[in-house]
């Protein structure tokens, strides 16, 4: 990384953009009245990317993955009382033979089984379905606020300049 490439990366549109987003996204999940809000900004840093074009096809992915793992996640935890380890590894497996017929890629698939892991492993007294549905619109909000912020304000990319 040349000089020029950090100063491109640490102007303060750049920073702006950094904390703004993921603030937006929390305020989205807290005006839902969201339990866990704090994963909308978490998925907000995770996918923004420095346009539309980069970002949407993987987050096509990370959303179908996080809608797979709250699914399983939730017919697991229904199925349980406790957390437990090969009921989790059984269902991350699943998950991965799941993602087939959708054709999620590695990338979903990572969102999926982190889904699926809040899910079973937290230990929670709400319902399984519940849980599941928050923190799929959870991330979800986390995903659109990136992908309209993306548009909105898009990173400039450094181009090379000729000595």
């Amino acid at each position: 990384m040349g000089a020029g490439d950090l100063a491109a990366t640490a102007s303060p549109w750049t920073t702006v953009s950094a904390a703004s987003s993921p603030m937006a996204s929390l305020l989205v999940a807290r005006f839902f009245k969201l339990p866990e809000a704090y994963w909308a900004p978490i998925t907000t840093i995770v996918i923004e990317q420095s346009s539309l074009g980069a970002a949407l096809g993987p987050s096509w992915h990370r959303f179908l993955g996080t809608m797979l793992g709250a699914a399983l996640g939730a017919v697991a935890a229904s199925h349980m009382s406790v957390p437990n380890v090969a009921v989790f590894g059984v269902s991350v497996f699943i998950l991965g033979l799941l993602r087939v017929l959708p054709r999620v890629d590695l990338t979903g698939y990572r969102f999926g089984a982190v889904t699926l892991a809040i899910i079973l492993i937290v230990p929670r007294t709400g319902a399984a379905s519940t849980i599941a549905l928050h923190r799929f619109i959870e991330v979800s909000i986390g995903i659109a606020v990136a992908l309209a912020l993306s548009v909105v304000r898009p990173e400039e990319v450094p181009t090379d300049k000729a000595d």
